[in-house]
């Protein structure tokens, strides 16, 4: 991932933090995005928001739901919906696996992370996710707190 990151083309562009609070991503896959010139104009400018979208398989397709793109200010006449689903692309032995884990495992399909790679070409990583309890988010957050606590007082007598 060092190599991605010293491309000048890659960027991430949206992040969904929250994800890894709210959910326990067993497995992640990178798709291909379809997108209208306007959104993908929009995006190289970095205003989108993934946090409440989700991803969907249904009718044999793969479909982002939910997620938000402003519109690209010089493109109002020929614009883009802002919270229009777009269609995400996969393989097909990939979209029969995550059929597969959402209709009969009952797992989710969230966002991870929208970014252009280092081709310039935009993706979005998907989490295949099942829901945490509230105890388990608890559990996250205690963990958490316990590793800064446990760097500070390394610091401090190091």
């Amino acid at each position: 991932m060092a190599k991605a990151k010293d491309n000048p083309n890659y960027k991430v562009v949206a992040e969904n933090r929250r994800a890894r609070f709210d959910y326990a991503i067993e497995d992640d896959i990178e798709c291909g995005i379809i997108l209208m010139g306007s959104e993908v104009k929009s995006l190289r400018q970095g205003s989108s928001n993934i946090a409440e979208s989700y991803a969907a398989v249904e009718n044999g397709e793969l479909w982002l739901v939910n997620s938000y793109i402003a519109p690209y200010e010089q493109a109002r006449t020929f614009g883009h919906e802002e919270r229009r689903r777009r269609k995400l692309l996969v393989s097909k032995k990939e979209l029969a696996r995550l059929w597969n884990e959402t209709q009969r495992k009952g797992m989710t399909l969230v966002p991870l992370v929208l970014y252009f790679n280092h081709r310039g070409i935009a993706k979005i990583k998907i989490g295949i996710a099942k829901g945490k309890k509230t105890h388990d988010k608890r559990e996250t957050q205690a963990k958490r707190d316990w590793s800064r606590q446990k760097q500070r007082l390394l610091k401090e007598h190091g």
